[in-house]
């Protein structure tokens, strides 16, 4: 598994979640990068409550913020297992998220350190994540 592969998610008009282009940036198995786009209506039916989890991150950033692109990036996180502190490290997705502000119309970059719920652990997130970068 390569790990330059992205996902890009722009929301034309912000605070609509269920208007968006799906942006699969990734290695084929030649090694080209490729790149597939994708509406809200082209999403696969068994793919939209991991996308569903994304945007509930992404409401996490209260009514002054709207996400206008984000980011989306698998890597490994840590996770607390046992009693006695010690972790392993699992696949989890990462976002990092433009957003601007609803009345300033400043625009700032959130990351999992102003958001720790931007960290997505749940297997469907990185299902959805392998499903669009990954050659069908």
């Amino acid at each position: 598994m390569m790990n330059d592969a992205e996902i890009q998610i722009q929301f034309p008009k912000p605070g609509t979640w269920q208007e968006f282009t799906l942006t699969a940036v990734y290695q084929d198995a030649d090694g080209y990068t490729r790149i597939d786009r994708y509406t809200q209506d082209e999403i696969p039916a068994n793919q939209t409550p991991a996308m569903a989890a994304v945007v509930a991150a992404l409401v996490e950033l209260g009514e002054d913020w709207q996400a206008v692109q984000v980011w989306a990036r698998l890597g490994k996180n840590a996770l607390t297992l046992a009693e006695d502190g010690t972790y392993t490290m699992i696949d989890a997705v990462s976002l990092t998220v433009e957003a601007v502000h609803a009345e300033t119309k400043g625009r700032r970059i959130f990351t999992v350190s102003d958001y720790p719920v931007f960290v997505l652990t749940d297997p469907a997130a990185v299902e959805f994540f392998k499903f669009f970068t990954t050659n069908q």
